[in-house]
């Protein structure tokens, strides 16, 4: 994983993690995913990044939707 990248989320049900990613997309904010679920075995959580200088702004934006 990429040095300026800090987690911000995560989550087990893919759809959550869209919901923040539109919504990070919307204030023009890049974010990534790294998907831990099993292929055979649907366990393990989807975590998702942004780069640190939007750390903030990204916490800001979750916490305001209550996710």
């Amino acid at each position: 994983m990429e040095d300026n990248l800090i987690e911000i989320f995560a989550a087990n049900e893919m759809y959550k993690i869209d919901i923040i990613r539109e919504l990070l997309s919307e204030a023009d904010i890049e974010s990534f995913i790294l998907d831990q679920k099993g292929r055979s075995f649907l366990i393990g959580d989807i975590h998702l990044f942004v780069n640190k200088e939007d750390e903030e702004k990204a916490k800001s934006i979750i916490s305001k939707h209550d996710m």
